[in-house]
C-alpha cells in the first residue's frame, strides 16, 4: 500500500547545518580575524618570550684556574641541546663582574667570587653557589706560620689585576695594616704566581680557588713550600660575612705522602654563577642542569650533593634557580626532550595573548556574520523606498511605468541574492514588501487610467433647478 504523501529522504543534521551557512561571508569575516590573531601570535613570539638563542657565552677565568676547569665541564653538558658554548678567559672574578655588567659585551653567565660585588649591582641574578673557594696562603720554608702579619716585609703575590684573589687578599691584608706596601704586593697569581714562588721571585703567594686548580695542586706537592694554617680563621669568618671557616684534615690531599702533614684551618668564600636578568629562560635551565652534575660530587671540603646551593651571595637568587634547587627541573623537562619541552613552555605563554585576542573576536564574529548576511537585503530596502517615494510624492512624481520597471529590476536582483537557510525569512519578507509596493503602484496606475478614460462633464442638472 502506497503512502498518501510522497516520501522524502531525511537529511542529516550536518548537511542542514552546512546549508544554513554562507561560506563566502564566513571567509570574508574569518580571514581578517585570523590575520589579527596571527599578528598577535607573532608579536608574542617576537617580544614576550622569543625562541632561545643557539649560542651562549660564559666568562670563566685564567688558564689553569678552577673557573676554567668548570667551564670546560659545562661545555659538553650544554652543547648536546643545540646551543653552542663560547668560553672567555679572564683575569678572574672582578673582570668577570665588569664583563657581565657591561651590556655591550655578549656575556650570559660568569663566575663571581663571593664578596666581589659589594654594591650589589642591578640587572644581575645568581643561579646559586657552585663550590667553596678556600683562601690558600703558601710560603717558602718549613717554619710554621699561622698569621698573615708574619709575612710583613716579604714579597707576596696577591693575584693579577682584575682577579677575585687580589680583591680578597687586599681585603684581608688591609685588616692587618699591610695593604699599603704595594711594592711588596705583586700582581702575580695562578700558575704564574706558583712559578714565581718556586723560582724564589716571591716569598709567599695568596691563591683563592678550588683544591683541584692547577696552581693549588702543584704547590701542595712542591718541596720547600708550606701551607699556612690560619689561627685567626674564626675571626676572619666573623669579620667578613662572605667568608666561612673550613678545615683541611691531615692527609686529606694524599694519604701516602701525608699531605698536608697537619690539620690546617682555612677560610673560604663561595663561587657563584651569575646571569643577566634578561638571559633567556631556556639558557638558564640549561646552565642549572649543567651545574648539577658538575658540582654535586663529593670533594675535600664538601659532601655529596651539597652543591650547587640555593644561595645568591652578593646577588638576588634567580626565581628559576630557586624553583630548580627546591623541586628540580621544570615539569616538562623531566619527561620530554629539551627542545620539545621548551617549545611547549613557550606555547603556554603565547596562548595568553592569543586567547586575549581570539576570545573577543570569536564572540563578535557571529554578530558580524548576521549583519553581513542581512546587509545584502537591507540595502535594497533603501532603493525600494526611494522608488516608492518618487512615485507617490506630489510635484516629484516619475512616470509610474518607469517606477514599475525599477520594481522589477529590484525584484530580479533580490532573487539572485544567495541567503543561508537560517536567514531566508528576511529574504522572503523583502520579496513580500516588493510585491506590496508593486500592488500599490499598480493601483495608482489603474486609477490614473480610469480617470483618463472617463467622459468630460460640463454641467450637472441638480434636482429642483429650472
Amino acid at each position: 500500500m502506497k503512502p498518501d504523501f510522497p516520501y522524502t529522504p531525511r537529511r542529516s543534521a550536518l548537511r542542514n547545518w552546512f546549508q544554513q551557512l554562507s561560506f563566502r561571508d564566513m571567509f570574508a569575516l574569518s580571514l581578517p580575524a585570523l590575520l589579527i590573531v596571527g599578528a598577535g601570535f607573532w608579536f608574542a613570539a617576537r617580544y614576550i618570550k622569543p625562541a632561545p638563542p643557539d649560542q651562549t657565552t660564559i666568562s670563566c677565568g685564567s688558564q689553569g684556574s678552577a673557573y676554567e676547569s668548570f667551564c670546560a665541564r659545562y661545555k659538553p653538558l650544554i652543547e648536546p641541546y643545540g646551543v653552542e658554548v663560547h668560553l672567555l678567559t679572564s683575569a678572574g672574578s672582578i673582570e668577570n663582574l665588569k664583563r657581565i655588567g657591561d651590556r655591550a659585551q655578549p656575556v650570559d653567565f660568569a663566575f663571581i667570587q663571593g664578596g666581589s660585588a659589594e654594591d650589589r649591582p642591578s640587572g644581575l641574578l645568581s643561579l646559586g653557589a657552585a663550590y667553596y673557594e678556600p683562601v690558600w696562603v703558601f710560603y717558602r720554608g718549613r717554619a710554621v706560620l699561622d698569621r698573615l702579619d708574619q709575612l710583613k716585609g716579604l714579597r707576596i703575590g696577591i693575584g693579577a689585576e682584575g682577579s677575585g684573589t687580589r680583591h680578597l687578599a687586599l681585603e684581608m691584608l688591609r685588616a692587618h695594616g699591610m695593604a699599603e706596601d704595594l711594592q711588596r704586593l705583586l700582581p702575580l697569581g695562578g700558575m704564574d704566581g706558583a712559578q714565581a714562588l718556586l723560582s724564589r721571585r716571591i716569598d709567599a703567594l695568596v691563591v683563592v680557588g678550588a683544591v683541584h686548580s692547577a696552581s693549588v695542586w702543584s704547590l701542595l706537592y712542591a718541596d720547600g713550600i708550606s701551607l699556612m694554617s690560619l689561627s685567626q680563621a674564626p675571626a676572619y669568618a666573623r669579620r667578613f660575612p662572605h667568608l666561612a671557616m673550613i678545615d683541611l684534615p691531615r692527609g686529606a690531599i694524599d694519604f701516602v705522602r701525608d699531605i698536608p702533614p697537619r690539620d690546617v684551618s682555612l677560610v673560604a668564600t663561595q663561587a657563584y654563577i651569575v646571569a643577566r636578568e634578561d638571559t633567556h629562560p631556556a639558557l638558564i635551565d640549561l646552565m642549572l642542569g649543567a651545574m648539577k652534575p658538575a658540582h654535586a660530587e663529593a670533594g675535600v671540603f664538601q659532601r655529596p650533593g651539597e652543591f650547587p646551593k640555593a644561595e645568591g651571595g652578593d646577588f638576588e637568587l634567580h626565581p628559576r634557580a630557586r624553583r630548580f634547587h627546591e623541586v628540580g627541573p621544570p615539569f616538562l623537562q623531566r619527561y620530554l626532550p629539551f627542545s620539545i619541552a621548551n617549545l611547549l613552555d613557550r606555547m603556554v605563554v603565547l596562548l595568553v595573548p592569543l586567547l586575549a585576542l581570539a576570545f573577543p573576536l570569536f564572540k563578535i564574529l557571529p554578530q558580524l556574520y548576521v549583519w553581513r548576511v542581512r546587509s545584502k537585503l537591507y540595502r535594497w530596502y533603501g532603493e525600494l523606498k526611494d522608488v516608492e517615494r518618487q512615485a507617490t510624492t506630489p510635484g516629484a512624481r516619475r512616470e509610474l511605468a518607469d517606477c514599475l520597471e525599477d520594481i522589477d529590476r529590484i525584484e530580479a536582483a533580490v532573487a539572485r541574492i544567495h541567503v543561508p537557510l537560517a536567514h531566508s525569512d528576511y529574504h522572503y519578507q523583502l520579496r513580500a514588501h516588493i510585491h506590496m509596493v508593486r500592488r500599490r503602484l499598480q493601483g495608482l496606475s489603474d486609477g490614473e487610467a480610469r480617470v483618463a478614460g472617463a467622459p468630460e462633464v460640463t454641467g450637472i442638472d441638480m434636482p429642483g433647478r429650472s
